[in-house]
């Protein structure tokens, strides 16, 4: 337990067995009246931001999260179903929280989610990913022209604009945060 006082931004919190991660805190002083700590609340759950003032020293429950590395198996319907890396445990984590994730996915693909106890609040894949191009469109435009690109579908079904030497077979690296391409491999 932690007080009012010492909320942060970064922390993460519950309130109402609801998990918070705190975006600021100010602490507000009014000419008539009591102080208060005004924060900006995010939802990790719904990923919606509320409002909330507290009143000092008000007893607030702070929430250690835990990061765990999962390889993907395989889907489950809407679902998904990992390894825990760590104790050899299946997860099936919604396909809520994979969202775009999704198309990045393959079998032996790694993740970071973070846990609340046994419940998974968000899933991140590492930055670069290495794939093989399956398909490419052809070029319609001047082949001569400099920053030429065309369509390719990867492996997991991904679309990414690359260079026009990409041919299908070709491994290249993904930046699976901006979708771009960035080399081949």
């Amino acid at each position: 337990m932690i007080t009012s006082n010492q909320i942060a931004a970064g922390m993460t919190i519950a309130i109402q067995s609801k998990i918070y991660r705190v975006e600021s805190a100010v602490k507000v002083t009014v000419a008539k009246g009591a102080a208060f700590i005004k924060a900006k609340l995010r939802n990790l759950a719904t990923d919606e931001i509320t409002e909330k003032n507290f009143k000092p020293g008000q007893e607030i429950e702070d929430v250690c999260l835990e990061e765990r590395c999962l390889e993907y198996l395989y889907a489950e319907g809407k679902d998904y179903l990992f390894l825990d890396v760590g104790n050899l445990e299946r997860v099936l984590v919604p396909g809520t929280i994979i969202g775009d994730l999704v198309q990045y996915l393959k079998e032996g693909t790694d993740l970071t989610a973070i846990f609340y106890g046994d419940a998974i609040f968000s899933a991140k894949l590492p930055q670069f990913l290495e794939l093989m191009v399956v398909k490419t469109e052809p070029y319609e435009g001047k082949a001569a022209a400099s920053g030429s690109s065309k369509v390719a579908f990867l492996e997991t079904g991904a679309k990414v604009d690359v260079p026009l030497f990409i041919e299908p077979g070709d491994i290249v690296k993904v930046d699976t945060q901006t979708h771009a391409y960035i080399q081949r491999v």
